[in-house]
């Protein structure tokens, strides 16, 4: 299975090591047709991107484009979630920079109001000590990322399930109904093998990204390909694969 583009990688700008500049370089060396640099939205308390920032990352992308006219270069964000219904650390004031949008859930995100959305990190910072924090951080998990599938343009969901559990079917009949991809990422091993199956149920649709926090990681997809093929996927389920 040969996968042409890479839609999840992080640079300098967020808590990556390498430059956009040397995010693209890695692609092509990988023979990668498409790059796309999706650094932590603005939200994240310890690696977002200062709102300000998006701008000087949209001029370096478009002044990289005619120097590597081999790749195509897109500007992405992982959006964090801030809210148990699905709201975003995006806002009219730099959505027109980016060519895609992918959220995910992450500890370390700010909360649109405190009180009301506290359970959204208590739950999953609480998940492993009993079962009850357990299931209800999975219903938390997956009301707010179904609610920012329905509130935003999203491309992708990222490593749904990594960071805390979700309801893999729900989350997977929404994806299929609004359009959006689910990711199988390299790095953090989810969607595993057996979300993976029992997504494919639900006839959505996916993506395999590395996640690359460095640039040598560009392009990196063999773990999650590997599980891939095992749950029985074809180039046809996933959207970056050579069909």
């Amino acid at each position: 299975m040969q996968i042409l583009g890479d839609y999840h990688t992080h640079t300098t700008f967020s808590h990556g090591l390498g430059s956009i500049e040397d995010n693209v370089k890695a692609a092509l060396l990988k023979g990668l047709k498409v790059i796309a640099i999706t650094d932590h939205g603005h939200g994240h308390l310890g690696f977002g991107v200062k709102k300000e920032r998006f701008l000087e990352m949209r001029r370096e992308i478009d002044a990289l484009k005619p120097q590597y006219p081999a790749i195509e270069i897109l500007l992405g964000v992982e959006a964090n979630l801030l809210s148990l219904e699905g709201h975003l650390d995006l806002d009219e004031s730099i959505m027109p920079y980016f060519d895609i949008l992918i959220c995910g859930y992450h500890f370390g995100s700010t909360l649109k109001h405190f009180r009301k959305d506290f359970p959204l990190h208590a739950c999953n910072m609480l998940k492993n000590v009993h079962p009850y924090f357990f299931n209800r951080a999975r219903e938390i998990n997956t009301k707010a990322l179904v609610g920012a599938m329905e509130k935003y343009p999203l491309f992708f969901i990222s490593h749904p399930g990594a960071k805390g559990p979700i309801d893999v079917r729900e989350l997977a009949r929404a994806a299929f109904r609004k359009n959006v991809l689910l990711e199988i990422n390299n790095s953090h091993g989810h969607l595993t093998l057996k979300d993976i199956l029992l997504a494919k149920s639900e006839n959505v649709k996916f993506i395999i990204n590395s996640d690359a926090h460095q640039p040598s990681k560009v392009g990196c997809f063999e773990l999650s390909i590997d599980r891939a093929i095992t749950a029985g996927l074809e180039a046809k389920d996933i959207f970056n694969a050579k069909i």
